[in-house]
């Protein structure tokens, strides 16, 4: 069966031990709370194996390399280096935070239930239904140019839930918004089961949304 762990894949993943390095604590690869086989059929366990375990974890591993550079030549005050890295530290970082998310908004189909309570209220509230908030996220997301990402996030401004969408692995906080839910629309997430088509891709992401968790964010961010 496949597994959660990226270290029963491939060994111990570079980069994914939390442990101290130089004067920064390395990011670490976390493990998932399910079989990668344990999504489908709306991803196959095969995505999920190499979305996970190589993708993510290149992610993080980069993103350490970047950052004890970073680290080098803050001491050295260097900042010429300081600011060269950081294209590779938000590019790299983005993509830990933002499938760290991706991973906790999902959950096997089984074990997946509406929205309710306070996040569906707000659901109710700022998009008329929790169909009309799939509707809207479906035709933002689906149409992001190249790769990046659809969010449902907080305005904490307005206290209003929102959706938007960002580029690359730009992480949803640069949309001024507080991240609840992310769908990853690169398409390493979704081509070997769904090819091109993504709008099937998102429609059927919603079958494995791990709402609790939604809810879960929606009452940190508060």
């Amino acid at each position: 069966m496949l597994r959660t762990s990226a270290s029963r894949l491939m060994g111990v993943a570079t980069g994914a031990t939390r442990v101290a390095t130089r004067g920064f604590v390395a990011a670490k690869l976390p493990d998932l709370a399910y079989d990668y086989g344990a999504l489908e059929p709306v991803i196959s366990g095969e995505i999920m194996a190499l979305h996970h375990a190589k993708h993510h974890n290149t992610y993080v591993t980069n993103f350490n390399v970047a950052m004890e550079k970073y680290h080098e030549a803050e001491l050295k005050g260097d900042i010429g280096t300081m600011i060269s890295l950081q294209g590779a530290i938000k590019f790299n970082g983005g993509g830990h935070v933002n499938h760290s998310m991706f991973w906790r908004n999902l959950a096997p189909p089984k074990e997946c239930a509406p929205p309710e309570g306070e996040l569906l209220s707000m659901i109710n509230r700022d998009f008329g239904s929790l169909d009309a908030l799939k509707t809207k996220f479906a035709a933002q997301t689906v149409a992001v140019q190249g790769s990046g990402w659809g969010w449902l996030g907080l305005d904490k401004a307005t206290g209003k839930l929102a959706v938007a969408t960002t580029a690359n692995q730009d992480p949803c906080i640069t949309t001024g918004l507080t991240p609840l839910l992310g769908v990853d629309v690169w398409e390493h997430a979704y081509y070997l089961q769904y090819k091109n088509v993504r709008p099937d891709y998102v429609s059927a992401i919603w079958e494995i949304v791990n709402w609790k968790d939604v809810a879960g964010n929606l009452k940190d961010a508060k």
